[in-house]
């Protein structure tokens, strides 16, 4: 049984008291809250056990690096990789699709050659292959949602042509709470490429990278009640094999001469420098808690939520959800009649010690698809409640008395 009162205690922040008012925290979207065992193995980390990692042969760095690399395992076990060897560790999704964008898609891609994106995107999704249009001369082809904000994977499917090279999506919109079936979008790709951005997604829902059949999949430790600065991105072996460093230094070496540099064998090829080695091992704990409370008893918690507070905000006839699409996560984009932008929204929440997110989510194209400035959103996690869904509707309330 999903005992939420239980894992609730374990996040020590949920129990502090925001302008006077209990912390009705709703901004999960953008960064979930840590719980103690994230908190202690960072402290230990650095109070107990800290060295660089793979440089020593010293006690701290091999207890270290044993540390970090065994969070490279739970990674894979967490996505269901099929070998520790496709996991690259990185500082987030941003950095994640960079790197498939720098170090898979700029030596394979030339003018003409196209990338099929959603308007639905978070701008990690975004701005990278807009280097690519920039710089070589590759065309972005946009796939904007129905009106309920569905994204439905023939609908990506049918914006491929001959000069397609990959498709980027989202798992789950940041701003609608779609959660697309790429799955689909995998198997109607044939040998194409596909990419997705699971920052939203592997947070709400299992994952099985090789059941949905995707080439990269990234992901964000921030979000996944991980520290900050840490992250992974899953890519397939035969991908690893067509990319080309993409930032040089230490670790990713084999060997380096005044004339020669040779490399070392993916993923370690892909990560150079000192990484962030202590977040890297909270991210491990946070996965491991993760998985010890089930991922597919978070989902069903989560749906609860979701379906409980559509009902609820649904009954506000001057509310305007921006996006109903069936089986939506438990993410809500609102604004309201009166003309009151979303930071004023967000400003009477946050006296009510509720807190969420207001402006445009890092998702300005949608924004422009949607035709509003900005929205408030209330992002539900994993600690979440009904009875703060009816805190976020008694601020609401107060909201429309004040500016509808």
């Amino acid at each position: 049984m999903y005992d939420v009162t239980r894992i609730r205690a374990d996040f020590p922040i949920l129990a502090r008291e925001v302008n006077g008012q209990p912390l009705t925290y709703l901004d999960n979207g953008a960064s979930a809250q840590k719980p103690q065992v994230v908190i202690d193995a960072i402290t230990r980390g650095y109070a107990e056990e800290y060295a660089n990692v793979h440089r020593g042969l010293h006690y701290l760095s091999n207890l270290s690096t044993e540390r970090y690399e065994a969070t490279r395992g739970i990674i894979a076990r967490f996505l269901n990789a099929g070998s520790e060897d496709e996991i690259v560790l990185n500082s987030g999704t941003t950095e994640g699709i960079n790197m498939v964008s720098y170090a898979w898609a700029a030596h394979r891609m030339r003018e003409g050659d196209e990338i099929v994106l959603t308007v639905a995107e978070h701008h990690a999704n975004i701005v990278p292959w807009h280097f690519l249009r920039e710089r070589q001369g590759v065309k972005l082809v946009w796939v904007e949602p129905d009106a309920d904000g569905s994204i439905p994977a023939e609908k990506v499917l049918a914006a491929v042509t001959e000069r397609t090279k990959l498709i980027a999506v989202t798992q789950v919109s940041n701003v609608l709470g779609t959660v697309v079936d790429v799955k689909a979008i995998c198997e109607g790709s044939g040998d194409l490429p596909v990419l997705v951005d699971g920052s939203q997604g592997a947070v709400h829902m299992p994952v099985d990278v090789q059941d949905i059949g995707c080439d990269f999949y990234a992901i964000t430790g921030h979000k996944l009640y991980g520290p900050s600065g840490s992250g992974a991105i899953y890519c397939r072996k035969e991908r690893l094999a067509e990319m080309i460093p993409f930032m040089g230094g230490g670790d990713m070496i084999r060997e380096v001469t005044r004339d020669v540099v040779t490399y070392a064998d993916p993923p370690m090829k892909f990560e150079a420098g000192t990484p962030g080695i202590v977040q890297t091992i909270g991210l491990g704990v946070a996965l491991e808690y993760l998985m010890e409370i089930g991922m597919e008893n978070i989902a069903a918690h989560e749906a609860t939520l979701a379906t409980y507070a559509t009902e609820r905000l649904s009954g506000l006839n001057w509310l305007h959800l921006q996006g109903t699409a069936p089986g939506k996560a438990a993410i809500f984009s609102l604004t309201i009649d009166g003309g009151a932008h979303a930071h004023d929204l967000s400003t009477v929440l946050d006296k009510k010690g509720i807190a969420v997110r207001a402006g445009h989510h890092c998702a300005q194209p949608l924004m422009e698809w949607l035709d509003v400035p900005a929205t408030a959103r209330a992002s539900f996690g994993m600690y979440n409640t009904v009875e703060e869904v009816d805190r976020l509707l008694e601020g609401l309330e107060l909201c429309h008395r004040l500016f509808g």
